[in-house]
Order: C-alpha cells, then structure tokens, then sequence
C-alpha cells in the first residue's frame, strides 16, 4: 500500500495525447481531473487544424496541458499553404511545445508516398523556421522517414509510438527521443522489448496516445494519461531499475524533447 501510494504521488508526464477524441466526449472531466491530480502535465497533439485549434484551446485553459500543431499523413487531404500559414501563427503560442504529429503514413495511404514525402517536408521545414521540435509519425515507412529526417540536420524531437529497429533507433537518438507506450507491455512486443532494453533510458519518454493502445492490464479499453504508470513499470521492470528513476528521467527527457529545458 505505501508504495502504491508513493508511485501515484510521482506525477508522470504523457507527452502524446488526444483528448479531444469523441471517446472522451462521455467523462472528459472526470478525465482531467485524474491527470490534475496524477499527472505533472501532458501534451495533446494536433493532426489536422480543427484537432489543432482544440488543443491550442485546451492549452489556454488548462495549466497541466501543452498543444502541438501539425497535419497528420492520414489527413494531407488538408493541406494548403494558408493551412501551413495558420499552422505558423497557431505555433508562436507561448505553450505550443512542436509542430506534430506529422510523417509519413505508408499504411493509410491517403496520398501518394511522393505527394506524403513533399508535405512532411514542408511541415519539417516550418518546424525549421521556427525553431520548434517535431512530433514524428511514421507507419511502414521507417526507412522513408529516416532517410527526410537526415536532410533536416538541426531538426530534433520526438519518434512517437517508436516502430522501429534497434538499429534504426541507434542511429537515430541523437536528435530524436523515442516515444514509448503501451504496445510495449503486449505480449508480442518483441521488438519494442529490445529497443527499450538496449537503448539507454536518458533517450526515452512515455506516451500513451490515447484513447489507443491501453497497455495490459487495460488492453481493449479506452486508454487514458493515467496508465503512463502501467508503462513505466515495464520499462523499469526490463531494465532492472526502480519505477522512481524511470518517471523521473523520462519527465526530465520529455521537457528537453520539447525544448523546455
């Protein structure tokens, strides 16, 4: 009992959700006040201009919640140069952290990978502009992804809900934290499992993306900011460290993802 009470009072931070999704439209507030009373802060992330402008919202009301802006690959449909424009305003707001979540997305396949690659470019190149981190989405296109990354040197941030190899992230958390989350606590992570024993913990940070992928014992449900906890127990219990030192390193790795420290 007294440990358990000992990891809620460890306030986590999420630094990737979505709680303007419809999912949460039922018990929103109840929601907030758990990450109030749990969480330090979190993020919630833009993937098209309406998500954006709520996040933006959500930031000016709500102390313990930051704002991304960006066009995920699913919605590219979206893209103008005057949404990029608004995008740019939207981004000079004291407490929106990064333009994301923004890649390539070879799954949903919405847009060609050309006209994909052309759009993650420019939005990289408004993150150049500006200063500003990335929040990176990338979904059967690592190598794709890596390979723009590379043509933007000064760029840092954020791989989101990390897919990727051992070896990519190797090559890749010299820029860019990775985003871990609750797939790792599935049964068949077996190579996120890796990733997080091999890769140190001073290059990771928790997520949920929520309300997906609810790690275990919540699999199936609607995820939520809270179960941040259920993630960190896996990476310390992986890397053989204390629950303590994971949320105290991934909180001090996701401010300096996002360039508060």
């Amino acid at each position: 009992m007294n440990l358990e009470r000992k990891i809620l009072n460890m306030k986590r931070i999420d630094s990737h959700v979505h709680l303007n999704d419809e999912r949460f439209d039922v018990d929103r507030e109840e929601v907030l006040q758990r990450i109030q009373e749990e969480m330090d802060f979190v993020v919630n992330i833009g993937y098209d201009l309406e998500s954006s402008q709520i996040s933006l919202d959500y930031a000016r009301k709500y102390p313990f919640i930051y704002a991304t802006v960006g066009l995920h690959p699913a919605e590219e449909e979206e893209y103008t140069e005057e949404l990029e424009k608004i995008f740019e305003r939207m981004a000079k707001e004291e407490k929106v952290l990064a333009i994301g979540e923004i890649g390539l997305d070879y799954h949903w396949m919405v847009k060609s990978k050309e006209e994909q690659q052309e759009i993650f470019r420019k939005q990289l190149a408004l993150a150049e502009r500006l200063g500003k981190p990335v929040v990176i989405h990338t979904r059967e296109a690592m190598e794709d992804t890596v390979k723009i990354l590379k043509e933007f040197p000064t760029i840092k941030g954020i791989l989101h809900c990390y897919p990727g190899s051992v070896e990519t992230a190797k090559q890749m958390i010299d820029r860019f934290y990775l985003g871990i989350g609750g797939v790792l606590t599935f049964k068949n992570a077996k190579k996120l499992v890796e990733v997080v024993k091999e890769i140190p913990l001073e290059h990771l940070i928790l997520e949920t993306d929520c309300p997906y992928m609810a790690p275990t014992p919540y699999r199936g449900q609607r995820n939520e900011p809270i179960y941040t906890k259920e993630v960190a127990m896996k990476i310390a219990e992986l890397k053989g460290i204390s629950y303590e030192e994971v949320v105290e390193v991934t909180n001090q790795n996701t401010r300096k993802a996002y360039g508060m420290l």
